[in-house]
């Protein structure tokens, strides 16, 4: 591959980029859903598809990367691999193995914010997974065994991801230098060192402290009735007992920072590399959406401002990107230079520089904006064809904005961005004074 940071720009980019010409007149239909509270606080949210005998049921957990303690990092994703081995009427690895057995897919991510976890099969058998689901929430089996072994699975995992490759500790360092004191500093992979001192107790603790139903939210798209669904819900979830202590939030913000700051590494990487962070505000708010339009118009696919100038015309980059990662709090904005052989890293950040200052100070061309429009629009009816990612959008919502009506309001908003709210956001967010800057070239080579 060429594209050496693909596999963190899909972990990271809040929206991919399509060819959307043939749908410029097409809306997606609507997300029909209902919700509905349990007295333990566990929230349901149903949307009934009959066009397939199919279910997708998805667990969110409030919980993610940025509410582990100081000096336990990595235990979100820790406990993400700590459900699948067994509870008490659940034997480890079963739980996959039995939707796997019935021709269905489970799978489960951790991000910064939340924990979910995923299955899709036969509609008929919903009760065996919620069975399944509410096993695990109320009698997982946090045992020293268990602890120990995956313990050892995600510092591997750490090692292929971030230790390993050339430039997998390019976002980590980034983040290290861009928050002070916001826990968006570290990765959900969390620290070696942090692993390491983990012990079960600690775990166990952040179990019975997170993994509440008070916490936790039942998506389910597919073939199936919601009252049977509701019903079924109640038998299974309602007499696990709520939280004993309310569940801790996040509350910290970081505070505005007063300059540039730069950071310069030298290490055996094959070709010098460039990323700089900009701070955005959080997912939903007003200035996103034309912030991800922006991120399309600079580069979105090879027609793009970037790949157009830095990679296809000049050839001073063998990759140029850019585009944000929206989170629950005020994350970064990205933009990511791979330098091609015998260019330097001043070369390449002066002529992206340029084209971020051509977007703060010329309005961009209406057939710009309305391809960026025309991409948005393909996604959003692209990403709502399976039942899983109907219910992806709808726990998105209801998580992350709080609001589950959002998931059928957002792309309005991106369709009424206009190119003086680019400009806007641009001059806002795009000044240098606002951004941290990681450099990485190899040893004997200048910047």
């Amino acid at each position: 591959m060429t594209r050496l940071l693909v596999f963190l720009l899909i972990c990271l980019a809040p929206i991919c980029s399509l060819a959307a010409q043939s749908v410029e007149n097409s809306m997606p239909a609507p997300l029909p859903y209902k919700e509905h509270l349990l007295k333990n606080g566990l929230k349901l949210i149903t949307h009934e598809d009959h066009s397939t005998p199919i279910v997708n049921l998805q667990v969110w957990y409030h919980v993610g990367a940025k509410d582990e303690e100081g000096g336990q990092t990595g235990f979100a994703h820790l406990f993400e691999h700590l459900m699948f081995k067994g509870s008490s009427n659940v034997d480890p690895e079963e739980h996959s193995n039995s939707i796997t057995s019935i021709g269905g897919i489970a799978n489960a991510y951790t991000t910064d914010d939340v924990t979910v976890y995923w299955q899709t099969f036969p509609s008929n058998y919903l009760e065996m997974v919620m069975w399944l689901e509410a096993d695990r929430l109320k009698s997982l089996d946090v045992s020293r065994e268990n602890f120990l072994s995956e313990r050892e699975v995600v510092k591997e995992e750490r090692r292929v991801r971030i230790e390993s490759p050339p430039y997998g500790d390019l976002f980590e360092t980034l983040y290290s230098k861009a928050f002070d004191v916001h826990p968006y500093r570290h990765l959900a992979i969390g620290s070696m060192e942090d692993l390491d001192r983990a012990t079960v107790e600690d775990v166990s603790k952040f179990h019975k402290t997170f993994y509440v139903p008070n916490n936790a939210y039942i998506v389910i798209a597919g073939n199936f009735d919601t009252d049977q669904a509701l019903a079924w819900v109640k038998q299974y979830f309602g007499s696990i007992p709520i939280g004993k202590n309310a569940v801790p939030r996040v509350h910290v913000m970081e505070p505005e920072h007063s300059g540039e700051r730069r950071v310069s590494i030298q290490k055996e990487v094959p070709l010098p590399a460039y990323l700089a962070g900009y701070y955005v505000p959080e997912d939903g708010h007003p200035d996103s959406y034309p912030l991800i339009i922006t991120s399309s118009i600079l580069s979105g696919g090879r027609s793009s401002r970037l790949y157009q100038s830095l990679v296809y015309q000049e050839q001073i980059a063998l990759q140029a990107d850019a585009g944000a990662s929206f989170r629950e709090h005020p994350n970064l904005f990205f933009a990511i230079l791979i330098m091609n052989q015998g260019k330097s890293i001043d070369a390449g950040e002066a002529l992206l520089n340029s084209h971020l200052k051509k977007i703060m100070e010329e309005p961009v061309s209406l057939s710009e904006l309305k391809k960026a429009k025309n991409q948005v629009r393909a996604d959003y009816i692209l990403h709502r064809q399976s039942v899983r990612e109907k219910a992806s959008a709808l726990g998105h919502a209801a998580v992350i904005h709080q609001d589950t009506s959002s998931a059928n309001a957002e792309l309005e908003l991106f369709l009424k961005v206009s190119q003086a709210d680019i400009m806007r956001v641009s001059r806002k967010y795009f000044d240098p004074q606002n951004r941290t800057v990681v450099s990485v070239v190899p040893p004997n080579q200048k910047r």
